[in-house]
């Protein structure tokens, strides 16, 4: 038992940083609070994160419910979103952005850390997929935990990351958070692949047997 949540854990927790994209959220972190003083900055983090962790917490324990109540199953779920995970795989390589959250908001806002900062860009449409579908794999006990505690640390990782923002600026530059960007997203890409993958076989499976 405690195996299985160790295993679980430490697979949730890189899965879901990797989901989040945190080098694309970092650039983009530095790009809405330019001249923002660092208070500020620190009440942005704390607020996106914990908007973040009850979306990611909701979408958790959501896919069962809504694959019933939509008339799917979770591995028809698994084809689409993982399709949707490896198009903004493709974005974060080719450009080192994700493709649905690019730019920046065209108007001033009051409060930036639910909207932009914590959606669309730390969980875009492609992360809710994924989310829902690792949510809805993890049945027993242990590994529920371990997932859970896993998008908690994720999400941790990146606030600190987010703090270190500037010193990251400074060290790797623009160039530098891009290159590990795309990084991120061929890493996304193969995780995108294993997810429509075991759709597919599941799928072919469920067929065959019926």
């Amino acid at each position: 038992m405690f195996e299985a949540f160790i295993s679980t854990y430490i697979s949730s927790t890189i899965r879901f940083l990797f989901l989040l994209a945190p080098f694309f959220v970092v650039t983009m972190f530095l790009a809405l609070t330019r001249g923002l003083p660092a208070a500020e900055k620190s009440s942005i983090i704390r607020r996106s994160t914990v908007s973040a962790l009850i979306l990611g917490l909701v979408l958790f324990f959501a896919g069962p419910l809504l694959f019933s109540a939509i008339g799917i199953t979770l591995n028809s779920f698994r084809i689409g979103a993982g399709s949707l995970l490896f198009l903004t795989a493709i974005s974060l390589v080719t450009s080192g952005t994700r493709n649905h959250a690019t730019g920046l908001p065209d108007e001033d806002r009051d409060d930036i850390a639910v909207v932009p900062l914590a959606i669309p860009v730390m969980i875009g449409p492609a992360t809710i997929g994924a989310i829902l579908v690792y949510g809805a794999e993890l049945n027993r006990v242990p590994e529920v935990v371990g997932g859970l505690l896993g998008l908690v640390s994720g999400l941790v990782i990146l606030a600190v990351l987010l703090h270190l923002s500037g010193y990251l600026e400074k060290v790797l530059g623009k160039t530098g958070l891009n290159i590990l960007s795309k990084i991120s997203g061929l890493i996304l890409s193969a995780m995108a692949a294993e997810i429509v993958l075991t759709g597919i076989a599941g799928f072919i499976a469920s067929t065959s047997a019926s």
